[in-house]
């Protein structure tokens, strides 16, 4: 089981999701923290400026963007539209 933790940038934006994908968001990080490579998840690795970090679903146009702090430690960076969230 990995540890979760998050800051104030990704509290804002999951503000800004909609609920329904609030609610399925709150389901996914349950598996994520069992295991962060769960099929459900469709985890990545990012490239590019992003390398380093990592994406996982929340439905089909719905991604969050984490990186591992340490093997058992996730820190949550950003949950947003997959159109926008890899042009920061």
């Amino acid at each position: 089981m990995v540890k979760i933790v998050h800051g104030s940038h990704f509290a804002k934006s999951v503000r800004m999701l909609p609920e329904s994908i609030k609610t399925k968001l709150s389901k996914l990080l349950v598996i994520l923290e069992r295991d962060p490579f769960h099929p459900l998840l469709h985890t990545k690795n990012l490239s590019g400026q992003i390398a380093g970090f990592m994406s996982f679903r929340i439905t089909r146009d719905w991604r969050v963007i984490f990186r591992f702090l340490e093997p058992d430690s996730i820190q949550l960076i950003e949950a947003a539209h997959r159109r926008d969230i890899y042009k920061k």
